[in-house]
């Protein structure tokens, strides 16, 4: 079920009014029926696959109690149990023709042909941002930050509560899961809020991502048709929709964790804001960012054992990155393309100049130097997305080559039609009203927090009801969100 959908339109109304009503004084119930509306918002994709989920909810969560054993060798035991348990069903779905086909290739080169086994099935939907829960879950018990939670449903909850299970954010097992184990009361103002991001996470998705993905499928699908200054242009197109696509969506599932009274961690906090490399990534899938910082890069040292250590542990974090996206050399050279980036603020100290505040903290312009840095950094981080969006490592570099040539300094040779003017001149009005809303936002975690500043109700209201008029104008066939497929 897409949140973009009719479907969830009739979908959430039904659950919240049943969930603050019938439910609302008896928290068992109230998360019994999170889990079953959870499960039904899963299964409306396959209900083959909702097996899947429940199969690894369950071991999980029986893990846990062996992970909490005072024998720390059992405990380790079971530790490594939920590990390949849970990376096995990644590699089995995501990762296993992938390797085989890797295999197949090196066998080749060798001059040995073998015919390998394929697997012909579709990826579950959400499979990384699941398993990744349950890890948290274990890792957290083993760590000793989290006790193993007696009541299957909580936990169940936890793992596949519907705003957050198919695409995030990655939660934490201690952050949300006293959340899910205390009574919740009805608040009008958290309710406010989210009924906001949910119509300004549709707003990004239907009115900027849908749009902008127009264009950039135009371009990266005939790129060859194309000089370097057009295909510049959809590498920038790509830039807007992956951003309004996923932070869209964020904004929708933690709008929608508002109205059942639940805090959901902050995903994005305007990313292309960033003055460098280190900044952007505090600021993008801020969930997964630190998911790896505290699950993988600290358990291999961090920076506490030299630079030569710290290097290494860095771009580790960055290829692993790369590839939980997707089983592609393009995507491991996305992770590296960041990596690269990275290096020389850590090399020479700079990477935590950026990260303590937001740009033009108190003021509203930029200065020349924060101003270059952002642009400098949107244009890093536009360019590495073509490695992201394109097919193949080839055609990769193909476009980039079209654009680092002098076709670049060439007027864009893309022959719009009057249909598509239009298009593109909504798509213009509507970013320009996205990039000054996000930018009277920028210091705060709210992305709608520039409504807060409108002190007349007349003017909010106008904006909620533009809002509305935009969404439903470019309402077209529900498109699915990019990271619903990892």
């Amino acid at each position: 079920m897409l949140f973009n959908s009719l479907e969830y339109l009739f979908f959430l109304p039904v659950v919240f009014i049943l969930y603050w009503t019938i439910f609302e004084k008896n928290l068992r119930y109230q998360n019994l029926m999170l889990l079953v509306a959870s499960y039904f918002f899963y299964g409306w994709w396959s209900w083959k696959f909702l097996c899947l989920l429940l199969l690894s909810t369950i071991l999980d969560f029986a893990y846990g109690f062996g992970v909490a054993s005072k024998n720390r060798k059992r405990s380790k035991q079971f530790l490594w149990l939920s590990i390949i348990n849970n990376l096995g069903i990644l590699a089995i779905f995501k990762y296993y023709n992938f390797f085989i086909a890797q295999f197949q290739t090196a066998f080749s080169f060798l001059g040995v042909h073998i015919d390998p086994f394929l697997l012909n099935i579709a990826l579950p939907v959400g499979i990384s941002f699941y398993t990744f829960h349950g890890l948290s879950y274990v890792f957290d018990i083993y760590r000793g930050v989290q006790q193993p939670v007696k009541n299957f449903i909580d936990y169940a909850v936890f793992v596949c509560f519907f705003p957050l299970l198919v695409a995030g954010p990655i939660e934490r097992a201690n952050h949300l899961l006293p959340q899910i184990q205390k009574i919740r009361q009805f608040d009008l103002a958290r309710a406010s809020i989210g009924l906001r991001l949910i119509l300004w996470g549709i707003f990004k998705k239907v009115v900027v991502a849908d749009n902008s993905a127009y264009f950039a499928n135009e371009i990266f699908n005939n790129y060859t048709n194309y000089n370097g200054s057009a295909v510049f242009l959809g590498s920038f197109f790509f830039a807007i929709q992956i951003y309004c696509d996923f932070s869209g969506y964020s904004d929708i599932a933690i709008g929608s964790a508002n109205l059942f009274g639940f805090d959901l961690l902050k995903n994005f906090k305007f990313p292309y804001f960033s003055r460098d490399i280190a900044e952007f990534w505090k600021r993008w899938h801020i969930s997964l960012s630190s998911w790896f910082r505290d699950y993988l890069y600290i358990p291999l040292g961090g920076s506490k054992q030299g630079k030569l250590i710290t290097v290494r542990n860095t771009f580790i974090i960055f290829l692993v990155s790369g590839f939980w996206h997707g089983a592609s050399w393009n995507f491991i050279a996305w992770g590296t393309a960041h990596a690269l980036g990275f290096m020389p603020l850590f090399l020479l100290s700079k990477n935590k100049i950026n990260t303590k505040n937001a740009i033009s903290e108190n003021s509203i312009f930029p200065s020349i130097r924060e101003l270059r840095g952002m642009i400098t950094t949107f244009l890093f981080v536009q360019l590495c997305w073509i490695f992201f969006r394109a097919p193949s490592l080839d055609i990769s570099f193909n476009m980039l080559g079209k654009i680092f040539s002098f076709d670049f300094f060439a007027f864009p040779n893309i022959n719009t039609p009057n249909q598509d003017k239009l298009k593109l001149l909504h798509l213009i009005l509507a970013g320009l009203f996205l990039f000054i809303a996000e930018w009277h936002s920028r210091t705060s975690d709210i992305s709608t927090q520039f409504l807060d500043k409108i002190t007349s109700s007349t003017i909010r209201w106008a904006i909620y009801i533009s809002l509305t008029i935009m969404i439903v104008y470019f309402k077209g066939a529900p498109v699915e969100f990019i990271y619903f497929a990892f």
